[in-house]
């Protein structure tokens, strides 16, 4: 187990902050919460996959000093447009550019806000360069695992949960890392069972990718939007509270609570349990690591208690979520199944979305994928050996999805 909670950083100058993913919701969330303490925060660096007016908006807001964009044809338009603008920030291209900058000695707080495995090999130079990092990047644990862990404590890291689950568990959890172990019991990650909760599983075969899309409670991207309506996003959420707080899959549980007002709960030996609250805002998790130990204003709602309907709490239906129980199946399996899952369902996903798969066949890619995928010894060893991993999950998982297309 990492001891996650280092030293609160120097609050007598402005924190400069490097947002990987800037154009996604959580990044733009991140911006937001920044643009309210404007006396306590700067932005130093921004990155974006493909979204180049974006990204030349934020610049003109934020004037960084860096911008990323990984694909050189990209980066050389967003360039073109900085210097149309007369701004002074250097525009960099590559994977390569995305540690650079995460790991940059002016850096202080890191914001790993990209989807996939994409956001791994930054996650861990910010990591090894001892950042405050606020984990948005599911991957990096998914994926990573026992190197990206080993990285922050080499590093000195100060890690960080966004995800609204383990920010929620992080705050409930005792400040003595050294005490979990005997004084907790199990944590329970909350989960709205997404746009089909209550739908028919006999029917999820018609389902469409704008209606997989259409959550209930929270706003955001359409691949992690489709991971919430197949409890995808919730497995890879219990391996990264595997790795995250250094528990046995055993001691990790998932509730649906439909209501998405209690975020995650954490029950301790005595059964008393501890739960976090909140609107479903994902600025509320982006202010505390922002900010932590201290609060700030997230610009969220306030919780009105006087205008809450029931609280409510279901198990979640395996005929309806079938992928969930793959990561209690992918912890217990060689190690890189996990990373193998997280590959496969990027497939999965976008295969459906681009309506070459139907709904029900994500579960089938990514439960085949496990099988065909053949997981080399110590694989895990080295950010080249789990690319090649993830590469070769993919491959196996286009392959799986062409069988299904025809």
């Amino acid at each position: 187990m990492v001891d996650m909670l280092i030293a609160p950083l120097n609050s007598t100058r402005l924190q400069r902050v490097c947002v990987l993913g800037s154009t996604g919701s959580i990044g733009s969330n991140t911006l937001d919460v920044i643009t309210r303490h404007p006396g306590r925060f700067e932005v130093f660096a921004l990155s974006g996959a493909r979204r180049v007016d974006e990204l030349l908006s934020q610049c003109v807001q934020w004037r960084p000093s860096f911008a990323v964009m990984p694909d050189e044809g990209a980066a050389r338009r967003l360039r073109a447009a900085v210097a149309q603008a007369g701004l002074a920030t250097q525009v960099l291209s590559g994977d390569q550019a995305l540690c650079d900058i995460a790991a940059h000695p002016d850096v202080d707080i890191v914001m790993a806000s990209i989807v996939g495995a994409a956001g791994l090999a930054p996650c861990l130079a910010a990591a090894r360069a001892g950042k405050r990092l606020l984990l948005a990047n599911k991957e990096a644990l998914v994926v990573g695992g026992a190197l990206f862990m080993s990285a922050v404590a080499e590093g000195g890291a100060t890690l960080l949960p966004i995800d609204s689950e383990h920010s929620a568990i992080f705050q409930c959890l005792p400040k003595d890392v050294s005490t979990w172990d005997e004084r907790i019991d199990h944590i329970v990650l909350t989960a709205s069972g997404g746009p089909f909760r209550q739908r028919d599983p006999a029917t999820l075969s018609a389902a469409t990718p704008d209606q997989a899309c259409a959550h209930p409670n929270w706003v955001m991207g359409r691949k992690i939007s489709v991971d919430s309506a197949t409890m995808m996003n919730k497995a890879l959420e219990v391996i990264e509270a595997r790795w995250l707080f250094g528990l046995s899959p055993d001691r990790i549980k998932v509730v649906l609570h439909p209501q998405s007002i209690i975020h995650s709960m954490v029950v301790c030996r005595d059964r008393s349990v501890l739960a976090q609250m909140g609107t479903p805002d994902m600025r509320v998790p982006i202010a505390y690591g922002l900010s932590w130990p201290h609060r700030i204003e997230s610009g969220a709602d306030l919780l009105d208690f006087t205008r809450l309907s029931a609280l409510t709490f279901e198990e979640a239906d395996a005929a309806r979520y079938p992928g969930l129980q793959l990561a209690w199946d992918t912890l217990g399996g060689p190690m890189g199944s996990t990373a193998v899952l997280n590959a496969a369902n990027e497939i999965a996903v976008d295969a459906f979305l681009n309506e070459r798969i139907r709904f029900d066949q994500i579960h089938a890619v990514n439960a085949q994928s496990l099988v065909d995928c053949k997981v080399e010894s110590g694989c895990c060893d080295s950010v080249e050996g789990l690319l090649e991993l993830d590469a070769q999950a993919r491959c196996v998982a286009l392959t799986i999805v062409a069988s299904l297309s025809r």
